[in-house]
């Protein structure tokens, strides 16, 4: 079989690996990047159109950080190559108070997201339901509902952020390896190289960044691979049929309802004519190789009826097409971002329990500084394997 070597390898090139690549060339790095596909594509967890972003994070205050600086990121990726990555139309939360709800792993969504943003000074407004209904007319909020506004947030085009972070690495002088599977990781206990096995031969690196998503179980052995979970979810986009000026110039949102913890559903302005909407799903364990890529009318007549229908105005209730993307959770429904316990030199970067978008060209950054000097400038430890030790 052959062999070839590497400095330093990125494996898997989605959201956390097109930063990190483009990250470390900043550095002076001369990294090589692995996918088994072709990025930007549609089969894992780094696809859609639109993400969210937002910088006060009700998952948690720690990823603020990550959140804020990322947005300058995306922006300095616009300087540098007249994409257009991030649109600032704004975030409305919409919720009970004291909410009860488990959302990633926590409850009082709202109150923690306030509390985030009035740690980070970030911009914000608290609005009744009649002022979201007076401001957006295509919400109906309940008399009791409340709403967190961020004129700052919006949404990030993921599929030309991760061209433009490429096209970046690859002026920055790194090497592209597409189209090549990864059979296996060999990830030694002492000295020597991480063996990469490909179909193509075996690449002996000096250091590994593993952002590898739903595909990363397979690639870090049992004990971790029992930590990470990929769950099938769906994207619907409804047809706007009424409201279009509203809909054409409304924010991103999150509404949560109910008490459980898949009681909430998230969407976007309504563009080209029709409004992406989506919920999230816990359930199962999907093989990412095998799992239903086809979505059934049923399931997006189901979101309509459970989420839509009495709070959204002015779009049907048949969707106009839907795709699936594959979330890959923790226990905690927060990240992993660590080295692998048998080897400091394989740092782990990608399982980001399906809210990890919005804070990837950070992560990249940071992941970069733990490579090349050992610390990131953002606290990494809140991400940390040690967390699951019992």
């Amino acid at each position: 079989m052959a062999r070839a070597t590497a400095d330093i390898v990125v494996l898997g090139l989605g959201a956390m690996g097109a930063a990190s690549l483009r990250a470390l060339t900043l550095r002076g790095a001369r990294p090589l990047g692995i996918d088994q596909f072709a990025p930007p594509h549609d089969f894992g967890s780094s696809h859609g159109e639109t993400r969210i972003t937002r910088c006060a994070t009700g998952e948690s205050e720690a990823l603020a950080p990550f959140a804020l600086r990322s947005q300058a990121i995306w922006r300095e990726i616009e300087a540098e190559t007249g994409a257009r990555l991030f649109v600032d139309c704004g975030c409305l939360l919409i919720s009970r108070p004291n909410d009860v709800g488990e959302r990633h792993g926590r409850s009082a969504f709202l109150e923690r997201t306030v509390a985030a943003a009035r740690r980070y000074d970030i911009a914000h407004e608290l609005l009744d339901a009649d002022e979201i209904a007076r401001r957006h007319p295509q919400f109906r909020p309940r008399d009791d509902e409340q709403g967190y506004f961020e004129p700052g947030a919006g949404y990030v085009r993921p599929e030309a952020a991760i061209a433009a972070q490429l096209d970046l690495a690859r002026a920055g002088g790194a090497t592209l390896r597409l189209g090549a599977r990864v059979e296996a990781l060999r990830i030694p206990r002492g000295a020597g190289p991480v063996e990469i096995v490909t179909g193509e031969g075996v690449i002996e690196a000096g250091r590994v960044v593993v952002s590898a998503g739903a595909w990363a179980a397979g690639l870090l052995g049992p004990r971790l691979a029992a930590l990470l979970r990929p769950t099938r979810q769906v994207l619907h986009w409804f047809p706007v049929l009424a409201q279009r000026e509203a809909w054409a110039g409304g924010p991103t949102y999150i509404w949560m309802h109910g008490t459980g913890p898949t009681d909430f559903f998230y969407g976007f302005p309504g563009l080209d004519g029709e409004a992406k909407c989506a919920s999230e799903t816990y359930e199962g364990c999907e093989r990412p190789d095998s799992f239903d890529r086809v979505v059934a009318p049923e399931e997006s007549r189901a979101m309509a009826a459970r989420h839509l229908e009495g709070r959204l105005a002015g779009i049907g209730s048949r969707a106009a097409r839907a795709k699936t993307c594959l979330y890959t959770q923790t226990p905690d429904s927060q990240f992993v971002i660590d080295a692998h316990p048998d080897c400091d030199r394989v740092l782990i970067v990608s399982p980001c329990s399906g809210h990890g978008f919005k804070h990837s060209a950070a992560i990249g950054e940071a992941a970069a500084g733990r490579v090349l000097d050992g610390a990131s400038r953002l606290d990494l430890t809140p991400f940390a394997l040690g967390r699951f030790a019992a």
